[in-house]
């Protein structure tokens, strides 16, 4: 009787850890990035490979989130308005992230310098929701 209580307990605890899993309650569920991605473009190269998959940003209301996925080196991030004006500059050396506040609405552009003279941009809007 004592090795089958211990079976029953035993198959309820697998079965109550699948069930959380199953359901994302044990947290182990990939989590999907908020916001829209940011399209980035070559702007201006100089022979190098062309690395704008390696540079992800993401803007989420008013907040710039800027990923590496390699090691660029020393990299400027510049996020300023279309028409011009309202600059901010932040230079990180990667592959860490980068992350800027936008108070107000408008068109923005930001622009990526490496350390190799190769410069790539992206262009997004922040709205007021």
């Amino acid at each position: 009787m004592n090795k089958f209580k211990k079976t029953v307990l035993m198959l309820c605890l697998i079965l109550s850890g699948a069930l959380c899993y199953a359901s994302g309650v044990a947290g182990t569920e990939n989590k999907k990035v908020d916001g829209i991605t940011i399209d980035v473009k070559e702007k201006a190269g100089y022979g190098g490979l062309d690395k704008s998959n390696t540079i992800t940003p993401i803007i989420n209301g008013h907040v710039l989130t800027v990923l590496f996925s390699e090691n660029l080196g020393q990299v400027s991030v510049e996020v300023s308005l279309v028409g011009g004006g309202e600059t901010q500059v932040e230079s990180t050396p990667t592959p860490n992230g980068v992350i800027f506040y936008i108070p107000n609405a408008g068109s923005y552009v930001v622009t990526f310098t490496l350390s190799n003279g190769d410069v790539y941009y992206g262009e997004f809007e922040v709205t007021d929701y």
